[in-house]
């Protein structure tokens, strides 16, 4: 409860950092607290974002399967039009002899509309079966993100019904310490009692006030970070209804029936990973086989004396349809070394996964049984708790009696402390224990 309580104050202390917002009302069951987190949460709506842009990198890769239609222009004055050589017995001239002769016009323009479409080429099918993959890997690491999200507000939501039974028993304390003392001078005024009982007393009544006051702050820092995890503007307010029991601690969390580790979402994760890079492996296989591509151009000249392009004159058309083939002869072994590289990486998320299975088995096991000593702590805890408070009243009547000293009061009142803190102590370290499990078991 300790490390928890510091990265609660943690949070605590980052919410005061954030921007001034219009302040809302929230009254919320764990339920309700959970699903305004995963609506509101950053991680969680980041998480969301990452499977859009997963989607907008398929299509990208879509693309790579369907037409590239491209249009170009082209508009050149020659300022110079260029000069070719030619053989002037052409024209009559001595042989051996060369005529410099213009050719072209001063003004030339074009049109032209390319096609491109590839018709066979083996990574980019690969890349369109593992499309469906790839979100489903996106979808998974948002699942693995809201879990974390869950189990955080679990946690923090019932620390803070917890701390309102910790602070019922502080003011239980406190109406009883004030009734003591108040008897307590009542048998100093006819002189059964000592100054000193009354003083010890007081000092107990102030250190008391001082406990509640440290509970009411960790409580409201505690409402801080609940909100930072939900995603909650920190100037809201917000008042948790459900209450908690021993029942409800203990309730249905060891029925855990026939575990299968595809029910955990770490494992999913680890699964699509392993098909992702054996999709990997196919696309280096396939780039043993060429590429089959279309292409196809229309094109529009003229060709023009004075500036006048669209003007009187012809353009003339150009087209044309081709196939391309690209035979992979030799590449220095580069795509065998791919191949290869991608093998291992498989080989390595395969090794993780048996790994996650020994680690899986160890966390349900290690949560099991701390989730039974919990619940026996718990209940030891209660037991304790309730036989100090009887301690107490015992001592209390005899000390009204003066068969009990001061000191005998002052033992039992601070026994009765530390026996509710326990049990304080106890029930929350059962409900961490109750969200591992669960976790653990991939049933939260």
């Amino acid at each position: 409860m300790q490390r928890l309580n510091k990265i609660i104050a943690w949070i605590g202390l980052t919410a005061l950092t954030l921007p001034v917002m219009a302040q809302g009302r929230h009254e919320f069951t764990l339920p309700q607290a959970l699903d305004y987190a995963k609506k509101n949460s950053v991680q969680v709506k980041n998480a969301l974002l990452d499977i859009q842009i997963q989607q907008q990198t398929n299509r990208d890769i879509t693309a790579g399967a369907l037409p590239s239609i491209t249009g170009t222009g082209s508009l050149t004055d020659y300022l110079k039009i260029p000069t070719t050589l030619i053989p002037a017995q052409f024209f009559g001239g001595p042989a051996g002899s060369f005529e410099a002769v213009q050719f072209g016009t001063k003004y030339n323009a074009s049109g032209t509309v390319n096609l491109q479409q590839t018709i066979f080429d083996g990574q980019v099918f690969v890349g369109l079966q593992a499309r469906s993959t790839s979100i489903a890997l996106a979808q998974k690491v948002s699942e693995v993100t809201e879990e974390n999200i869950r189990a955080n507000v679990y946690k923090v939501y019932y620390q803070l019904v917890v701390s309102k039974t910790q602070l019922s028993l502080t003011d239980a304390n406190i109406t009883r310490l004030e009734k003591l003392l108040h008897d307590t001078k009542a048998l100093y005024e006819n002189g059964f009692a000592e100054k000193l009982a009354i003083d010890r007393l007081e000092v107990q009544m102030a250190n008391l006030q001082t406990e509640k006051q440290t509970v009411l702050n960790n409580i409201a820092t505690g409402y801080l970070g609940l909100k930072v995890l939900m995603g909650m503007p920190a100037r809201d307010s917000l008042l948790l209804t459900d209450t908690l029991s021993d029942k409800d601690v203990k309730e249905g969390a060891l029925d855990l029936g026939n575990f299968n580790y595809k029910d955990r979402r770490d494992f999913q994760l680890n699964e699509l990973q392993i098909k992702l890079y054996e999709y990997n492996v196919k696309r280096y296989k396939l780039s043993y086989i060429p590429v089959l591509s279309l292409n196809a151009a229309y094109q529009k000249n003229a060709q023009r004396t004075k500036f006048d392009i669209f003007g009187k004159g012809d353009w003339y058309t150009t087209s044309y349809v081709g196939l391309n083939l690209s035979i992979p002869i030799f590449d220095g072994f580069s795509k065998d070394a791919n191949i290869k590289k991608a093998k291992l990486q498989v080989m390595q998320y395969q090794n993780q996964q048996e790994a996650l299975k020994i680690s899986i088995d160890n966390d349900i096991e290690t949560a099991r049984l701390k989730y039974s000593l919990a619940i026996s702590t718990m209940d030891a805890q209660r037991k304790n708790m309730v036989l100090s408070e009887t301690v107490y009243d015992q001592t209390k009547k005899k000390f009204e009696a003066g068969t009990a000293s001061n000191t005998d009061i002052t033992n039992v009142e601070t026994d009765l402390k530390q026996a509710q803190t326990n049990y304080i102590n106890a029930v929350y370290s059962a409900i961490i224990a109750k969200v591992d499990y669960l976790k653990a078991t991939g049933k939260l």
